[in-house]
């Protein structure tokens, strides 16, 4: 989705830039001490403020190759549907009126639902927002799983060394997944050169969060929710596997689940991807990330993750047990949580019952982009669009527990469990 931001005449003065890393990794210098990229931070921090602190749009973005030869879910048939087609419409009819664009329910190997709405079809971009964030843990289990990684438990410093010596060299990788990294928590500023606001919209943000973002917790210690923390991951993979990050989640993720591409926006032309927010996929290709999750990290017949990886993603954490790797989960029944460290105040996601499975975990990006993945139900479950109204208020429990419900379940199937109310 592109911005409004001029940046074409940057464009020449960075081609030699862009042509030497549209394959390799990126490098990181402070671009913030050359007079044309601060002038393009000063006009993206301009369109922010206007905005209140909301991206409307992102520039430039790259071009992210899905499937080759792509072929959609194949569809249930009405008469062999799993579940009622009442619980579907009410569900359907739920997700319409919150701003949806697309309303997509999956089922032990077929689509039972698709719906779209607002001009919307299968084949529309949507920008994730934080859906992007399990993308991230699902790339550093691919890379794992390919070797490049050793596991999530591997220093930091051996990804970035610029650490070593001081505070941050306690950092594990573990810790940008789960939230525990210890740096600033994700707030608002008015400050143009306040950390967070460089670690976002800067040309060059990856050598600000490296360089510039602040510790305030001892890694491990604190969870604190933060996109400049995601946003280190496509370094991470670029300098573990020597893959732009885009090219990594196109080749060894999207292509081999069978998923359509998109787009991912990068902070300046051949710069560092935003691995953190807002990359743009069509919905069916969220919907198949979950249902690699669901599948132990099986695609195909391939195995893209490692065995057991996708129970470390959604184990919680002492700090926030509704917060695994990535994911969001069930934990303890909690009518409200926040995406903030618990306790803290901000916006709260309402949950009026708890989920008819204990064990169900999902995507929740901003806007209510949420994928809900049930391993129990065999079900995958996804609602992303725009901003649903003030009233009434989203429910995050409601999609799941009609469908789990609805189900038309056979004798002796076994069934969720459902999460205990205090």
């Amino acid at each position: 989705m592109k911005a409004g931001l001029a940046v074409g005449a940057l464009f020449l003065a960075s081609a030699a830039v862009t042509q030497s890393n549209q394959t390799g990794p990126t490098s990181l210098r402070n671009l913030a001490s050359t007079p044309e990229w601060e002038a393009l931070y000063k006009q993206r921090f301009e369109a922010l403020m206007r905005d209140r602190g909301v991206m409307t749009s992102y520039d430039p973005m790259e071009p992210v190759a899905g499937a080759k030869a792509y072929r959609p879910i194949p569809a249930a048939s009405p008469s062999r549907g799993t579940i009622a087609g009442q619980a579907l419409d009410q569900a359907a009819a739920y997700a319409a009126a919150s701003n949806a664009r697309a309303f997509l329910v999956w089922r032990d190997g077929k689509m039972e639902r698709a719906d779209y709405f607002r001009g919307s079809d299968s084949k529309t971009q949507i920008v994730s927002k934080s859906l992007s964030k399990p993308l991230t843990a699902i790339a550093v289990g691919r890379a794992i799983a390919l070797g490049k990684i050793n596991s999530v438990d591997q220093p930091m410093t051996d990804f970035i060394p610029e650490w070593r010596g001081t505070p941050k060299a306690a950092m594990k990788l573990r810790h940008l997944l789960d939230m525990r990294s210890g740096f600033l928590e994700q707030n608002y500023s008015s400050d143009p050169d306040h950390p967070l606001n460089r670690a976002y919209i800067d040309a060059d943000h990856g050598w600000q969060i490296v360089h510039n973002y602040p510790l305030t917790h001892k890694p491990g210690t604190y969870y604190g929710y933060s996109n400049a923390v995601s946003e280190l991951i496509a370094l991470v993979i670029e300098r573990a596997t020597g893959t732009r990050y885009g090219s990594f989640v196109s080749q060894q993720i999207l292509q081999p689940i069978g998923a359509m591409g998109g787009e991912i926006w990068v902070d300046r032309p051949g710069g560092l991807a935003h691995s953190g927010c807002c990359m743009t996929l069509p919905a069916e290709s969220w919907l198949r990330l979950g249902i690699l999750l669901l599948d132990d990290g099986v695609a195909n017949g391939k195995r893209l993750l490692p065995k057991g990886y996708v129970d470390s993603m959604t184990s919680g954490t002492p700090q926030n047990p509704h917060y695994g790797m990535g994911v969001w989960v069930a934990g303890p029944y909690k009518e409200r949580r926040g995406f903030g460290a618990p306790g803290r105040p901000g916006p709260q996601v309402l949950h009026s019952v708890p989920y008819r499975d204990k064990d169900l975990f999902l995507f929740d990006g901003n806007s209510d982009q949420v994928v809900y993945i049930s391993r129990a139900a065999k079900l995958v479950a996804l609602r992303i669009g725009d901003s649903p109204p003030a009233k009434p208020e989203w429910d995050n429990s409601i999609l799941p527990n009609l469908l789990i419900d609805g189900i038309k379940w056979k004798a002796g199937e076994p069934r969720p469990v459902p999460q205990p109310k205090p």
